[in-house]
């Protein structure tokens, strides 16, 4: 393996099923070595659909393995013998991490949990990525997708208000789960390097997933209304604002928004329509700015901009999607089309940035999601195809022998520090994804500096703002997204702000940023420049379409880039149209990309001495969330569409009514033993041998008569008492957690998910902590987000170098504002 890769040196054991099979595959894609140890006949993840040609019987045919396996080699072993668990203690003399999803208990069963593990190999990082976590009173709870993105407090915000929550299409908790445990790994590793010890790192899928409701699970602590489930837009303060519009080939999002950020967008969207006759002067002349304002102040009635929202509808849909997209190029409007899966993979900027790539099964050429992101110094991985079952098995014990141990370092071996202690990084980023990402950095010790202006403050301080106010405080989002950071305010327009940036750049380990690509060019701060002062600088550059390609231009938020990326068109209803996801969705799938980018290109840098650019596109990254959906398309021909909550690989499978206002519960029967069961709960044990329901074939053909029993028995009950009913029986089911159920969920705060945290105005007040739980040296946070400009005097004075009337002189020339 060449040492150009970012993680050349790096070898994990890999002995996961779906909950983390992902992790692997990414780890690969960043140059580790990976060798996924697999049971006799196949890892279980072999069993997940779609599968080439419908050949569900076949091991070698899941498009699920395919995807998520890829890059990997392949050991068939099994653990529970004797001579397996020799052979696999064998492998883990050479290995650096083991990544694992077995049920809580059971390595420790066959004489491999962590305690015995660490004795023997005191520098191996073990990684356990299970549906809640290894303890807590929700550890051995049966689980699939759909509970735990119900008890995630996703699915609650998501989907029509007369309908039951809506999920996505293609399984999300998943790949929430595996990107959370390759940030943990690597943050572990990181550790490492200081230490010479490993130590395990527990992930927990709901936990994980919690990331998908920001703002609506911090309503209860912040004592807020909750969410209202709208399709097709967001309903806050009693007001909707419409995102789903209508074409004449399928539908777009657009970001019909108000305030100085976004405003402008809105103004100019209804200029280009009433160029085009598509709207009057009475909608083209309204203030979009300030409209925001005026509809919570009651100076402008709601019933007018729903005829604004209308007039919109009437207007889009006179135009293809690729029509409203190339306007959106040319007038800078915030509308992007709601694609399908045939049009994610055919896209034309994905092509260009050389997304799919071609990996040989069999006698078939087949494309798979590629790289999730660009790094100058070190490309990652080209894809090679998923290993057939116990492939590399013979290569691999070959290796043992030749391949040297792995031992901690010389050292104190020093147990409470934090992974990224002196870690020193710029934050330029707007809005989430860029600002979630850093937030992380700050949680393991960084020391993060946020820059903002109180010209153009960051987007997300009006968003999801207490009692629907205009405080740039108090902003859920904001405060959760950049808790424990420094703040500084500088108007970058001005050439010695810009000076004040190159400063604090030759500090700098880590420069983050989420502009268009032209902004950083524009003030002469891109990478080349500040490589100058600092050729280890490892810089982050996130936007919508990335740094090059047909949209790198667009601006836009993650209700575009879910619409451009195909989320949107797997989530809702057949007969309606798209009903989400709720929120910014890619805003919620991408951060853990780039924390994984950002701590590779570290641990290049630290075995190198090079610092690189790294470009992550929005539209690009959170593809790997759809990769099934993607090979299915590829290999099948079949484009995957909205199906409710239905599954094809299980039935029943859905969110059914409870007692209570809006109050549901998610089950799924995943085989005909569990159907069996479920049926004596349900009160009808005959439908176990009725001949329309004893198989899942015939399951699904009469899935209307089942939901209809099903919703029947639940609607008669407490969410609560159904869940716990099947939990007992071993059937998966979670209550579908709204902001309430969530702040009080008792395997949420088992794992300290909540920290009460103090802000510089507003006192003592609730934010999440981190999701990654480190054994030896966990994460903390420590205080709220900054207010703008909080720390501009001590930053300045005492990293950059300034003297108090060199800083006295830049306040008074309006540059720290």
């Amino acid at each position: 393996m060449s040492s150009a890769r970012l993680l050349s040196a790096l070898r994990v054991i890999d002995l996961t099923d779906e909950w983390g099979l992902m992790a692997g595959s990414i780890l690969a894609d960043l140059g580790a070595d990976v060798i996924q140890v697999e049971p006799p006949g196949g890892s279980a993840a072999r069993r997940i659909g779609p599968f080439a040609q419908g050949k569900s019987a076949d091991p070698e045919q899941s498009l699920f393995w395919w995807g998520y396996a890829r890059n990997k080699r392949s050991v068939e072993l099994d653990v529970a013998t004797r001579a397996g668990r020799e052979t696999f203690l064998a492998l883990l003399e050479g290995a650096d991490c083991l990544i694992e999803s077995t049920k809580p208990g059971y390595l420790s069963s066959v004489g491999l949990g962590y305690t015995a593990l660490a004795e023997k190999h005191p520098g191996l990082i073990v990684t356990s990525i299970t549906p809640f976590g290894q303890t807590g009173p929700k550890a051995l709870w049966p689980a699939t997708d759909i509970t735990i993105m119900s008890a995630s407090g996703y699915q609650y915000t998501c989907g029509d208000h007369d309908r039951a929550p809506l999920r996505i299409a293609v399984p999300q908790a998943y790949p929430h789960a595996a990107m959370t445990g390759v940030v943990g790994t690597l943050l572990a590793l990181r550790e490492r390097a200081q230490s010479g010890l490993g130590q395990h790192v527990d992930i927990s899928a709901q936990e994980a997933a919690t990331c998908c409701s920001v703002p609506a699970q911090l309503a209860e602590p912040w004592g807020e209304s909750p969410m209202v489930r709208r399709a097709g837009g967001y309903m806050h303060g009693g007001i909707f604002t419409r995102t789903t519009y209508p074409a004449k080939d399928g539908f777009v999002s657009i970001s019909f928004l108000f305030g100085s950020t976004v405003g402008p967008a809105t103004q100019r969207l209804v200029q280009w329509m009433y160029s085009e006759g598509g709207c009057d002067e009475s909608v083209r002349d309204k203030d979009y700015v300030a409209m925001g304002a005026r509809l919570m102040g009651g100076d402008e009635p709601l019933s007018e901009l729903a005829r604004v929202h209308e007039t919109v509808a009437r207007f889009t849909g006179t135009k293809t999607k690729a029509e409203l997209l190339k306007a959106a190029q040319d007038h800078d409007l915030l509308i992007a089309p709601c694609a399908t899966i045939a049009e994610v993979r055919h896209d034309a900027h994905l092509a260009t940035r050389g997304f799919y790539e071609p990996v040989q099964v069999g006698a078939n050429e087949v494309h798979v999601p590629g790289p999730f992101g660009k790094f100058s110094g070190a490309p990652l991985e080209k894809a090679r195809r998923a290993p057939r079952i116990g492939e590399h098995t013979s290569e691999v014990v070959a290796e043992l022998r030749s391949r040297p141990k792995t031992a901690p370092a010389a050292g104190d071996h020093p147990t409470g520090g934090l992974p990224l202690k002196g870690l020193k990084v710029l934050d330029f980023g707007w809005a989430m994804v860029e600002p979630s990402s850093m937030r992380v950095l700050a949680d393991f010790g960084a020391t993060v500096i946020k820059v903002e202006s109180t010209k153009r403050f960051d987007t997300l301080r009006s968003v999801g703002t207490r009692n629907g106010g205009f405080d740039p405080d108090c902003s859920l989002s904001f405060q959760d997204f950049s808790a424990g950071k420094t703040g500084i305010a500088l108007d970058l327009t001005k050439p010695e702000a810009q000076e004040v940036v190159r400063r604090l750049a030759a500090w700098a380990d880590v420069l983050g940023e989420s502009f268009t690509p032209s902004a950083m060019r524009r003030w002469n701060l891109h990478y080349e420049a500040l490589r100058e002062v600092n050729d280890r600088l490892v810089y982050l550059s996130t936007c919508l379409g990335g740094q090059f390609g047909p949209y790198s231009g667009m601006a836009g938020y993650g209700n575009l880039s879910a619409a451009l990326t195909g989320f949107n068109a797997l989530c809702g209803w057949p007969d309606r149209a798209p009903a989400g996801p709720n929120g910014y969705y890619t805003d919620y799938a991408t951060p853990p990309f780039i924390v994984a980018a950002v701590l590779a290109a570290l641990e290049y840098r630290d075995r190198t001495g090079k610092g690189q650019h790294i470009d992550i596109a929005q539209i690009e990254a959170p593809v790997h969330f759809l990769t099934p959906a993607i090979l299915d398309y590829e290999v099948n021909g079949r484009v995957l569409e909205r199906a409710g909550n239905r599954s094809e690989e299980m039935a029943p499978h859905g969110v059914f009514p409870c007692l209570g206002d809006d109050r549901w519960v998610a089950l799924a029967v995943e085989d005909d033993a569990q159907w069996t069961t479920f049926c004596i709960l349900l009160g009808r044990p005959e439908f176990a041998r009725d001949r329309r329901f004893n198989s899942l074939a015939a399951r699904k053909q009469n899935e209307d008569a089942i939901e209809q029993e099903v919703g029947a028995w639940t609607s008669r009950q407490a969410p609560e008492t159904v869940q716990d009913s099947l939990i007992a029986a071993g059937i998966p089911a979670h209550v579908v957690s709204n902001a309430r159920d969530l702040y009080n969920d008792a395997q949420l705060q088992h794992r300290c998910h909540w920290v009460s945290v103090p802000h510089a105005t507003l006192g003592d007040i609730v934010v999440e902590t981190t999701r990654v739980k480190l054994s030896r040296t966990p994460g903390r946070t420590l205080s709220g987000a900054p207010t703008i400009g909080q720390d501009t005097f001590s930053v300045l004075t005492e990293i950059a170098g300034y003297s108090p009337d060199e800083v006295a002189n830049l306040a008074a020339s309006g540059v720290l504002q």
